[in-house]
């Protein structure tokens, strides 16, 4: 690929990945802020997505927006790993499933509509399985920003694409009149010039509304971010490590408040202990190579002040499924398709 075309997809993923225009022609505005015409722009964006580094473009809900996800883990015998990661991504719950370096070694989220849905899912792998499942909800937030600088060598905050600080919970939950803008937003726009008009038709609404609607969700505090979501393995990022970290209940939010201003911390929260997993305290570090996860997590825990709490490192070994949350897709006005495949297939 010529290095022209790189600058302009480095441009195209790492400048939206929030702040997405809300405006009717929003790959005009683009287009406009790179010296690019519209065509080129979605264009763009659907080599990007055929190429795998690009997930989708849309809502990042906040935690306590709506809907409900959950944390679990497995520890599956090394001569069954295949088939029971097979079991757990054949859920279209699942969109997180991983292979991490422990005995605890298969770890992935659950999503659904409410509690309950999530609870049958879970019992439903471990009938299949017969192995049991740790749920591991997360009881605060610290920081949840899974925007990528794509020019460091580790991901996280930096020249305005991650933010810097905690994040915090919804302060209310997503109104139910909302729920089916939710669940088109969660699953992406398609890239057409106007795909605001597209979601607008979907609901039988008009596309003023529906920009009304989203930059109310970002006032509120109901979104994470509303942008551009990349797949970090496929842009380079092959190393990430999920760090666990047994700190005292009283404490907890001392360390897990330090963690959020970290440098390359994308991930922090608490969350609940099980009889068989003593931590409650975690975060995520994503890098270009292993050495570079080493030294942004070394830095981290000794911001905050955690370098003599028990603590174990897991590396993601093998990434068995990972795609967007569908936390309101029971909501959608209608099946979706695949927003971007259309414009996929119109590429020369």
């Amino acid at each position: 690929m010529p290095s022209s075309q790189n600058a302009t997809h480095l441009a195209l993923l790492n400048h939206w990945q929030r702040g997405f225009p809300l405006c009717a022609e929003p790959f005009a505005a683009i287009g406009h802020s790179l010296g690019m015409d519209a065509e080129a722009v979605l264009s763009g964006y659907a080599r990007l997505w055929q190429a795998g580094a690009l997930s989708r473009i849309g809502a990042v809900f906040a935690p306590g927006a709506g809907g409900a996800s959950l944390l679990a883990a497995m520890a599956v015998p090394p001569e069954r790993l295949d088939d029971v990661a097979a079991t757990v991504s054949a859920h279209p719950g699942v969109n997180h499933n991983y292979e991490r370096e422990h005995t605890t070694n298969l770890w992935f989220v659950a999503t659904g509509h409410d509690a309950d849905q999530v609870e049958r899912l879970l019992q439903s792998i471990e009938h299949t399985t017969g192995l049991p499942v740790q749920r591991l909800p997360m009881l605060r937030p610290y920081r949840i920003d899974t925007a990528f600088d794509l020019e460091r060598t580790s991901a996280g905050v930096g020249d305005g694409v991650g933010t810097t600080g905690p994040t915090g919970r919804a302060r209310t939950p997503l109104a139910s009149g909302d729920w089916p803008l939710a669940a088109l937003a969660e699953q992406g726009l398609p890239l057409t010039e106007r795909p605001y008009d597209v979601w607008a038709d979907q609901l039988h609404s008009s596309t003023p509304a529906v920009l009304a609607t989203i930059a109310r969700w970002q006032d509120e505090g109901l979104l994470s971010r509303f942008g551009v979501v990349v797949r970090h393995h496929e842009l380079g990022y092959t190393a990430n490590a999920m760090a666990v970290f047994d700190v005292p209940d009283d404490h907890v939010d001392t360390h897990g408040m330090a963690l959020a201003h970290a440098h390359g911390v994308t991930l922090a929260y608490r969350r609940a202990r099980t009889p068989d997993w003593r931590y409650n305290l975690y975060c995520m570090v994503h890098g270009r190579d292993r050495a570079a996860v080493h030294t942004q997590l070394a830095q981290a825990v000794a911001q905050a002040g955690l370098a003599t709490c028990p603590s174990a490192v897991l590396f993601s070994l093998r990434r068995f499924k990972q795609t967007g949350a569908r936390r309101f897709a029971h909501h959608a006005p209608h099946a979706i398709p695949e927003p971007m495949q259309e414009a996929v297939d119109a590429l020369p």
